[in-house]
């Protein structure tokens, strides 16, 4: 239930929509009971046109009053007056009044559903957006755990399902009760005896159902489950395309994949073999309520002792066939609500998702380094597993730092500290003498430029990429931040030059040419504090001297922080931290730590063999 009033309360913003949805239902009701009203006269006209009944009763136009009489009353104060003079007129009469009904019944249903409409769209632009922008505050370790394909199945079919649950909700308080009552009002018009007898099965009808969808949710749950698995193999097989085909794992992909549409194949069928037999039930009960009706009111019109003409038994039965269509439609919603909810808990986990980095209440914005950075008895783990010990370090202002040391020393980790990727749990991160988390985290970040192993590139044009977080960059700055990292001359090489698109992930560019555009997007934001991750490693000789001319260029009156594997690269740094195991074994300049029979001259000589 916590999570259904949730759902509703996305609709909340919507909610001056809320009075013309009630108006347009309440007048699409009151018209389609008055087009199924209308056919009373016309079939005593057409049938019984000599009945005593159909001499004028209504001499004056009745006077107004707050009832249902009144709309009846001067209907048959003017269709008695044709009927005195011409049969035939007063039956031109009844049927332009009957598609002036139906008309005006059809148009207040468009209203409805424009309407319906407008909610929809916003009500899941409105949870998307909520659910994107939760995403993208979240810190790197949810995304550790968490598979992508899910999130985007949850981002897309759960809140369409979502959507659902919504607009079922709206039908099933506000439009579908109304039907229900005017269709109800008409027949205890027509025959209270009849009526009431009709209604003893509704309830009987209700618990049926209740009993159909009770479970669901449940099914629901794991069939949203599947489906970002689903998503998640998907995504992976093609992000991994060239690694498939290289080992020759088409079938092995292709098997995880048909066992999970399979296994999503049952979930559905099962969920489908309850929510669609409501649907049924409901309209058989109906019907033998129909059938039963049929019976019991032809004994009474064939008896003729209560004065319940044939006209009005008719309209009787096809009010009460009409009546069906709203009470399905809400049985039908109880299914979708059910599937809604179950969608709402996996997106409401999203939504709900605390981040972990917490900063001070009062936050100061910062915008360049002006003296230092720190940190001081560092320490940090991955759940119950330490990665950084007791780490002290100091990097003056324009200085480089490398970090250098065996895979799951603790680099990376200790890179990404410094822009609050991740908060420290013990010890502090100083800048200028204040605690980063003092800091505003924005503008933390804005301070910093990071160049990783893994060129990031969008789907997008060069240029587009290059000035990616920095929209107010001019096109010559730009050019300018790709001279500098030696990128310019391969662009203009291009057929579109600047404006060429890079491709998914940058598919179209070589592994030199994507680090060279990170390279130019991080001198175009040009920061005080650079933090480059194994820039090179990953490159050939020819493009590593590119990218690493392009580096020093870029870490020139910076204070840098730089993880190479090449050694070669971090000779020149001003300290060189040597990490394993997550502790500092051993610091100093490249000479120094070359006379040193330790680490970091085990690794040179591994390289150099």
């Amino acid at each position: 239930m916590k999570t259904y009033l949730r759902i509703l309360g996305i609709a909340r913003s919507n909610i001056k929509y809320l009075p013309m949805f009630i108006i347009s239902t309440l007048l699409y009701s009151i018209f389609t009971v008055t087009s199924a009203a209308i056919f009373i006269p016309v079939l005593n006209l057409i049938f019984d046109p000599e009945k005593e009944y159909l001499v004028r009763n209504h001499t004056e136009l009745p006077e107004f009053t707050m009832s249902l009489e009144y709309p009846k009353d001067v209907f048959y104060f003017y269709f008695e007056d044709y009927l005195v003079d011409d049969k035939y007129a007063a039956l031109v009469f009844v049927c332009t009044l009957l598609i002036c009904s139906v008309f005006l019944s059809n148009l207040f249903r468009y209203a409805n559903g424009v309407i319906l409409a407008k909610v929809r769209a916003k009500i899941i632009a409105r949870v998307r957006d909520s659910i994107f922008d939760s995403i993208i505050t979240l810190p790197l370790s949810y995304f550790s755990d968490a598979r992508k394909g899910d999130v985007i199945s949850r981002t897309m079919t759960d809140v369409q399902l979502i959507e659902s649950t919504v607009v079922g909700s709206m039908k099933v308080f506000f439009k579908e009760p109304f039907l229900i009552i005017a269709y109800l009002i008409m027949l205890f018009n027509i025959s209270i005896e009849l009526t009431l007898f009709t209604l003893v099965l509704f309830p009987l009808s209700g618990l049926i159902i209740g009993g159909i969808v009770k479970k669901l949710k449940r099914k629901a749950i794991l069939s949203q489950e599947s489906l970002g698995r689903i998503a998640n193999i998907l995504d992976e097989t093609l992000s991994g395309m060239r690694i498939v085909k290289a080992f020759t794992a088409n079938k092995i992909v292709s098997d995880r994949y048909h066992k999970e549409t399979n296994h999503y194949a049952k979930l559905s069928i099962s969920i489908s073999q309850r929510f669609e037999l409501g649907g049924p039930i409901s309209e058989l009960l109906g019907y033998g309520v129909i059938v039963i009706v049929l019976l019991i009111g032809g004994d009474i019109i064939l008896d003729g002792k209560n004065g319940l003409a044939g006209s009005e038994f008719i309209v009787f039965i096809a009010v009460y066939a009409q009546l069906l269509s709203p009470a399905k439609a809400i049985t039908g919603s109880m299914g979708s609500i059910q599937r809604g909810i179950a969608a709402g808990d996996r997106v409401f986990e999203i939504l709900d998702a605390t981040p972990e980095i917490r900063s001070y209440t009062e936050t100061i914005k910062i915008s360049d380094l002006a003296k230092s950075l720190e940190m001081k008895n560092l320490n940090f783990s991955y759940e119950e597993e330490a990665v950084l010990k007791n780490i002290n370090i100091s990097i003056e202002k324009g200085n480089t730092i490398a970090l250098v040391g065996p895979s799951g020393s603790g680099k990376s980790t200790l890179a990404d500290l410094i822009p609050r990727f991740y908060d420290v749990e013990d010890g502090e991160i100083i800048i200028d003498g204040i605690d980063i988390k003092a800091y505003d985290i924005d503008s933390l970040r804005s301070i910093m430029g990071i160049v990783t192993q893994e060129s990031i590139l969008f789907n997008d044009s060069i240029i587009n990429n290059i000035a990616f977080g920095q929209p107010e960059a001019t096109y010559e700055q730009i050019i300018e931040a790709a001279k500098i990292a030696n990128a310019h001359d391969f662009i203009l090489a291009m057929e579109q030059g600047y404006d060429t698109n890079v491709g998914e992930r940058g598919a179209k560019l070589s592994g030199g040419q994507r680090q060279r555009l990170s390279i130019a997007r991080a001198v175009l934001k040009n920061p005080p504090i650079l933090i480059l991750d194994e820039a090179t490693s990953a490159l050939d000789s020819e493009s590593e001297k590119l990218v690493q001319e392009a580096i020093d260029n870029l870490m020139r009156n910076r204070t840098s922080v730089v993880i190479a594997h090449r050694l070669s690269t971090i000779q020149r740094a001003d300290e060189i931290i040597v990490l394993q195991n997550g502790e500092i074994v051993q610091r100093g300049k490249h000479h120094e730590l070359l006379a040193l029979d330790g680490m970091y001259k085990k690794l040179i000589e591994m390289q150099s063999f």
